[in-house]
């Protein structure tokens, strides 16, 4: 994450499903059949269920890596939901939403490891990031320069993170979108940046 405002790219659903359907069919084509899907919790969640519909698989567990909080990355990566000790797996596919820093897998797989020491483990995303040291067995697209990726379901949660780190008060819908455009180079609905201030707390300037 750079210092000063990112850039961002906005997912919209249908692209999502556009990403996870290649995603799919690559892991299709390689021959892997995973009999478990692993989310990490939580921007593993939709796209590994996406994929265990496309590749018929039953059994999805999740565990959680914290290391983002909003836009901003903590010092320590660390798994605060563990994987349950009931998980089997002969052939495990680990699935997040995005390779940024590498730091989530990096947390991930050795835990996952322990657990399932005879496991066959690959890992699969969205989105790789180019800056990343670590890639992903499998993933759809590499983003080769680096911006920050918002997922449809993560609007709400990042939006208002630029929000409160607006370095001056943002008082209404209009100047929260000028400091969107200007800063991130987003484009959001009137009723998306409204819904923001009202669950933030702030006074309505808008609906529809």
């Amino acid at each position: 994450m750079p210092n000063k405002p990112p850039r961002c790219e906005l997912i919209s659903w249908g692209k999502f499903a556009q990403l996870s359907r290649k995603v799919a069919f690559k892991i299709h084509n390689a021959g892997f059949e995973p009999d478990l899907i692993i989310a990490i919790a939580r921007g593993g969640y939709m796209p590994a269920r996406v994929l265990a519909d496309y590749l018929s698989v039953m059994n999805v567990a999740s565990i959680k890596v914290e290391h983002y909080h909003g836009t901003k990355k903590s010092a320590r990566t660390i798994v605060r939901h563990p994987l349950p000790e009931n998980v089997q797996g002969k052939r495990v596919l680990v699935v997040d939403d995005v390779s940024d820093t590498g730091d989530t897998f990096d947390a991930a797989l050795p835990h996952i490891r322990a657990r399932l020491p005879k496991a066959e483990i690959r890992t699969a995303v969205l989105l790789h990031k180019a800056s990343c040291p670590d890639v992903p067995d499998f993933y759809a697209h590499k983003v080769v320069k680096w911006r920050w990726i918002i997922y449809p379901w993560a609007v709400i949660e990042d939006l208002t993170a630029f929000l409160q780190e607006a370095k001056q008060p943002i008082k209404n819908v209009a100047a929260f979108a000028k400091l969107l455009k200007g800063q991130h180079g987003l484009h959001m609905p009137k009723s998306t940046l409204q819904d923001v201030f009202d669950l933030a707390g702030k006074t309505p300037r808008y609906r529809e």
